[in-house]
Protein backbone atom coordinates (compact mmCIF):
# COMPACT_ATOMS: atom_id res chain seq x y z
CA UNK A 1 0.00 0.00 0.00
CA UNK A 2 1.24 3.58 -0.82
CA UNK A 3 1.91 5.95 1.53
CA UNK A 4 1.18 9.31 1.40
CA UNK A 5 2.76 12.72 3.47
CA UNK A 6 0.17 15.32 3.56
CA UNK A 7 1.78 19.40 4.32
CA UNK A 8 -0.99 21.81 5.89
CA UNK A 9 -2.92 18.84 8.29
CA UNK A 10 -4.58 22.03 10.08
CA UNK A 11 -5.89 23.76 6.82
CA UNK A 12 -9.29 24.42 5.77
CA UNK A 13 -9.12 22.00 2.73
CA UNK A 14 -6.68 19.30 5.06
CA UNK A 15 -10.01 19.27 7.41
CA UNK A 16 -11.75 17.91 5.10
CA UNK A 17 -10.04 15.40 3.72
CA UNK A 18 -9.07 14.01 7.04
CA UNK A 19 -12.64 12.67 7.68
CA UNK A 20 -12.80 11.52 3.85
CA UNK A 21 -9.97 9.43 4.85
CA UNK A 22 -10.15 9.06 8.44
CA UNK A 23 -9.68 4.99 8.53
CA UNK A 24 -6.73 5.29 5.64
CA UNK A 25 -3.85 4.48 7.91
CA UNK A 26 -1.38 5.18 4.76
CA UNK A 27 -2.24 8.93 4.54
CA UNK A 28 -0.54 11.07 7.31
CA UNK A 29 -0.97 14.19 7.87
CA UNK A 30 1.61 17.22 9.02
CA UNK A 31 1.11 20.65 10.20
CA UNK A 32 3.77 23.95 10.41
CA UNK A 33 4.82 22.45 14.05
CA UNK A 34 5.67 18.98 13.15
CA UNK A 35 6.82 20.17 9.53
CA UNK A 36 8.11 23.11 8.75
CA UNK A 37 8.33 23.83 4.96
CA UNK A 38 10.82 26.31 5.33
CA UNK A 39 13.08 23.92 7.40
CA UNK A 40 14.74 21.78 5.08
CA UNK A 41 16.28 19.79 7.75
CA UNK A 42 13.28 19.08 9.25
CA UNK A 43 11.81 17.70 5.81
CA UNK A 44 14.82 15.48 5.29
CA UNK A 45 14.22 14.02 8.92
CA UNK A 46 10.49 13.78 8.56
CA UNK A 47 11.09 12.09 5.10
CA UNK A 48 13.63 9.55 6.23
CA UNK A 49 11.65 8.44 9.00
CA UNK A 50 8.26 7.84 7.00
CA UNK A 51 9.32 7.43 3.65
CA UNK A 52 6.57 8.09 2.10
CA UNK A 53 5.56 6.98 -1.72
CA UNK A 54 4.42 10.45 -2.62
CA UNK A 55 3.93 14.32 -1.00
CA UNK A 56 0.93 16.15 -0.95
CA UNK A 57 1.73 19.39 -0.89
CA UNK A 58 -1.13 21.41 0.57
CA UNK A 59 1.13 23.68 3.31
CA UNK A 60 1.34 27.76 2.41
CA UNK A 61 -0.02 30.60 2.45
CA UNK A 62 -3.54 31.66 0.36
CA UNK A 63 -6.00 33.52 2.73
CA UNK A 64 -7.25 36.72 2.62
CA UNK A 65 -5.50 37.06 -0.80
CA UNK A 66 -4.37 40.84 0.45
CA UNK A 67 -1.84 39.34 2.10
CA UNK A 68 0.37 38.19 -0.41
CA UNK A 69 0.44 41.93 -1.76
CA UNK A 70 0.96 43.56 1.83
CA UNK A 71 3.32 40.88 2.91
CA UNK A 72 5.34 39.46 -0.10
CA UNK A 73 8.31 38.02 1.81
CA UNK A 74 6.07 35.82 3.41
CA UNK A 75 4.69 34.57 0.20
CA UNK A 76 7.76 33.82 -1.15
CA UNK A 77 9.03 32.31 1.42
CA UNK A 78 6.15 30.01 2.03
CA UNK A 79 4.29 29.52 -1.27
CA UNK A 80 7.53 29.53 -3.64
CA UNK A 81 10.91 28.62 -1.05
CA UNK A 82 8.56 26.04 0.66
CA UNK A 83 7.61 24.25 -2.15
CA UNK A 84 11.42 24.66 -3.48
CA UNK A 85 12.08 22.67 -0.55
CA UNK A 86 9.89 20.48 -0.48
CA UNK A 87 10.78 19.37 -4.53
CA UNK A 88 14.75 19.55 -3.43
CA UNK A 89 14.30 16.97 -0.97
CA UNK A 90 11.49 14.65 -2.21
CA UNK A 91 13.59 14.56 -5.97
CA UNK A 92 16.76 13.40 -3.64
CA UNK A 93 14.55 9.88 -2.64
CA UNK A 94 12.25 10.24 -6.13
CA UNK A 95 9.04 10.39 -4.04
CA UNK A 96 6.70 11.72 -6.46
CA UNK A 97 5.03 15.60 -5.15
CA UNK A 98 1.55 16.24 -5.72
CA UNK A 99 1.14 20.20 -5.17
CA UNK A 100 -2.05 21.98 -5.09
CA UNK A 101 -1.75 24.77 -7.62
CA UNK A 102 -4.76 27.39 -8.41
CA UNK A 103 -6.67 28.27 -11.41
CA UNK A 104 -5.80 32.14 -11.19
CA UNK A 105 -2.18 31.73 -12.45
CA UNK A 106 -4.52 31.59 -15.94
CA UNK A 107 -5.04 35.00 -17.06
CA UNK A 108 -8.52 35.46 -16.70
CA UNK A 109 -9.50 37.04 -19.24
CA UNK A 110 -11.56 34.68 -21.69
CA UNK A 111 -12.08 31.47 -19.22
CA UNK A 112 -11.87 27.85 -20.32
CA UNK A 113 -8.08 27.34 -20.41
CA UNK A 114 -7.01 24.15 -20.70
CA UNK A 115 -3.71 22.54 -19.02
CA UNK A 116 -2.03 23.82 -21.93
CA UNK A 117 -3.06 27.36 -22.19
CA UNK A 118 -0.45 30.30 -21.91
CA UNK A 119 -0.28 31.24 -17.97
CA UNK A 120 -0.41 35.51 -16.75
CA UNK A 121 -1.60 35.49 -13.03
CA UNK A 122 -3.29 38.99 -12.18
CA UNK A 123 -2.26 39.11 -8.53
CA UNK A 124 0.59 38.19 -6.20
CA UNK A 125 -0.99 35.25 -4.40
CA UNK A 126 -1.09 33.56 -8.17
CA UNK A 127 2.29 34.64 -9.17
CA UNK A 128 3.49 32.90 -5.47
CA UNK A 129 1.51 29.49 -6.44
CA UNK A 130 2.90 29.71 -9.66
CA UNK A 131 6.15 30.39 -8.45
CA UNK A 132 5.92 26.93 -6.76
CA UNK A 133 4.94 25.27 -9.89
CA UNK A 134 8.07 26.35 -11.31
CA UNK A 135 10.23 24.34 -8.83
CA UNK A 136 6.92 21.19 -9.26
CA UNK A 137 7.61 21.17 -13.16
CA UNK A 138 11.32 20.67 -12.93
CA UNK A 139 10.62 17.72 -11.34
CA UNK A 140 9.16 15.09 -13.77
CA UNK A 141 7.57 12.79 -11.11
CA UNK A 142 5.42 14.88 -9.92
CA UNK A 143 1.51 16.22 -10.21
CA UNK A 144 0.37 19.69 -10.66
CA UNK A 145 -3.47 20.42 -9.77
CA UNK A 146 -4.60 23.68 -10.90
CA UNK A 147 -8.07 23.78 -8.62
CA UNK A 148 -10.74 26.47 -8.48
CA UNK A 149 -12.33 25.41 -4.85
CA UNK A 150 -13.74 26.64 -1.93
CA UNK A 151 -15.32 26.34 1.13
CA UNK A 152 -18.69 25.10 1.57
CA UNK A 153 -21.37 26.97 1.93
CA UNK A 154 -20.28 30.17 0.80
CA UNK A 155 -18.42 31.87 3.67
CA UNK A 156 -17.97 35.59 2.17
CA UNK A 157 -21.06 38.24 3.09
CA UNK A 158 -20.45 39.30 -0.83
CA UNK A 159 -19.81 38.07 -4.22
CA UNK A 160 -18.85 39.59 -7.16
CA UNK A 161 -21.91 39.15 -10.13
CA UNK A 162 -19.80 40.43 -12.71
CA UNK A 163 -16.88 37.66 -12.66
CA UNK A 164 -17.19 34.05 -13.88
CA UNK A 165 -15.68 31.11 -12.51
CA UNK A 166 -16.10 27.19 -11.98
CA UNK A 167 -15.74 26.20 -8.28
CA UNK A 168 -15.64 23.10 -7.06
CA UNK A 169 -16.16 22.66 -2.88
CA UNK A 170 -13.81 21.23 -0.72
CA UNK A 171 -15.75 18.08 -0.16
CA UNK A 172 -16.10 17.53 -3.92
CA UNK A 173 -12.11 17.65 -4.25
CA UNK A 174 -12.09 15.68 -1.60
CA UNK A 175 -13.76 12.87 -3.44
CA UNK A 176 -11.99 14.03 -6.60
CA UNK A 177 -8.07 12.83 -5.44
CA UNK A 178 -7.99 9.51 -4.40
CA UNK A 179 -8.94 8.86 -8.56
CA UNK A 180 -5.99 10.81 -9.76
CA UNK A 181 -3.26 10.52 -7.42
CA UNK A 182 -1.55 7.99 -9.50
CA UNK A 183 -1.37 10.72 -12.41
CA UNK A 184 1.64 12.91 -13.55
CA UNK A 185 1.78 16.27 -15.24
CA UNK A 186 -0.74 18.57 -14.82
CA UNK A 187 -5.27 18.59 -14.58
CA UNK A 188 -7.59 21.32 -14.34
CA UNK A 189 -9.82 20.78 -11.68
CA UNK A 190 -13.24 22.38 -11.73
CA UNK A 191 -16.62 22.18 -11.81
CA UNK A 192 -19.71 24.06 -13.99
CA UNK A 193 -19.06 27.80 -14.74
CA UNK A 194 -20.70 30.33 -13.40
CA UNK A 195 -20.76 34.03 -11.96
CA UNK A 196 -19.49 33.92 -8.41
CA UNK A 197 -22.42 35.21 -7.12
CA UNK A 198 -24.75 32.87 -8.44
CA UNK A 199 -22.35 30.08 -7.29
CA UNK A 200 -22.57 31.31 -3.78
CA UNK A 201 -26.60 31.71 -3.61
CA UNK A 202 -26.58 28.18 -3.71
CA UNK A 203 -25.42 27.55 -0.56
CA UNK A 204 -25.51 31.04 1.42
CA UNK A 205 -29.25 32.96 0.84
CA UNK A 206 -27.60 36.06 2.64
CA UNK A 207 -25.02 36.77 0.57
CA UNK A 208 -24.96 39.72 -1.14
CA UNK A 209 -25.01 40.39 -4.91
CA UNK A 210 -21.78 43.42 -5.96
CA UNK A 211 -20.08 44.03 -8.67
CA UNK A 212 -16.39 43.92 -8.65
CA UNK A 213 -14.37 46.37 -9.55
CA UNK A 214 -10.56 47.85 -8.71
CA UNK A 215 -12.66 50.21 -6.40
CA UNK A 216 -14.55 47.58 -4.56
CA UNK A 217 -11.46 45.01 -4.56
CA UNK A 218 -7.96 45.23 -2.48
CA UNK A 219 -6.75 42.61 -4.81
CA UNK A 220 -6.87 42.23 -8.64
CA UNK A 221 -9.21 39.54 -9.96
CA UNK A 222 -9.35 37.99 -13.17
CA UNK A 223 -12.59 38.34 -15.34
CA UNK A 224 -13.26 35.12 -16.20
CA UNK A 225 -11.09 32.37 -14.59
CA UNK A 226 -12.70 29.35 -15.74
CA UNK A 227 -10.74 26.45 -16.32
CA UNK A 228 -11.81 23.24 -18.93
CA UNK A 229 -12.12 20.36 -17.30
CA UNK A 230 -12.33 18.30 -20.46
CA UNK A 231 -8.79 16.16 -19.59
CA UNK A 232 -10.16 15.00 -15.92
CA UNK A 233 -13.53 14.08 -16.92
CA UNK A 234 -12.07 11.77 -19.59
CA UNK A 235 -9.67 10.41 -16.67
CA UNK A 236 -12.49 9.73 -14.57
CA UNK A 237 -14.79 7.91 -17.26
CA UNK A 238 -11.47 5.38 -17.39
CA UNK A 239 -11.78 4.50 -13.91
Amino acid sequence: MKKYLITGGNGRFATKLKKILKDKKNFIFFDKKNFDITDRKQISFVLNKYKPNSVIHLAGLSRPMVSHEKNIQKSITLNILGTGNIVLECEKRNIKVIYFSTNYVYPGKKGNYDEDSPLLPMNNYAWSKLGGEAAVQMYRNSLILRIAMTEKPWVHPFAFSNLKINFLYHDEVTKLLPKILEKKGIINLGGNENSIFKFAKKTNNKVRKTLYSKKTSNVVMPQNSSINISKLKKILKTK
